[in-house]
């Protein structure tokens, strides 16, 4: 498997926090927990930089990307997602809503990369369709 582009690598490093952040039950978001999880994950600076960058923006939108995932969702509940499906969605509509370096449907290819290597069969398809509303509900 080729390596990913430093971009994608950490976006793979971002989802990847997030879900084991998630999974401990951890509310905060500081240098000492980045340290203990750059030892687990090897990664170059440039790519956790990124990765930072990126927890970071999700973190602080987090209950308004919530809420737009939530209002996106067909006959499912949040709380039903997968966290690893979750946590690709919330990277997404990251990029999709408030990073300006991204265009908005190239964050959406990115997230569809992403869930067809850490998610299931059907993950892609599933990322696709929720992250497409919410490119379509979100002004330009």
């Amino acid at each position: 498997m080729p390596k990913p582009s430093p971009r994608r690598d950490g976006r793979e490093a971002a989802v990847q926090y997030l879900f084991g952040h998630e999974s401990l039950g951890e509310a905060e978001t500081d240098e000492e927990i980045f340290a203990l999880f750059w030892q687990l994950r090897d990664a170059k600076q440039k790519v956790r930089e990124f990765a930072e960058e990126l927890i970071k923006g999700v973190r602080t939108h987090q209950d308004e990307i919530d809420a737009a995932i939530a209002a996106s969702l067909e006959n499912f509940r949040m709380e039903r997602l997968t966290p690893v499906d979750r946590n690709i969605l919330r990277l997404g509509t990251y990029e999709i809503r408030y990073a300006d370096y991204i265009p908005p449907q190239a964050a959406l290819n990115e997230a569809i990369e992403i869930a067809k290597r850490f998610g299931t069969e059907d993950s892609p398809k599933f990322v696709n369709g929720v992250l497409d509303r919410i490119l379509k509900d979100t002004p330009n």
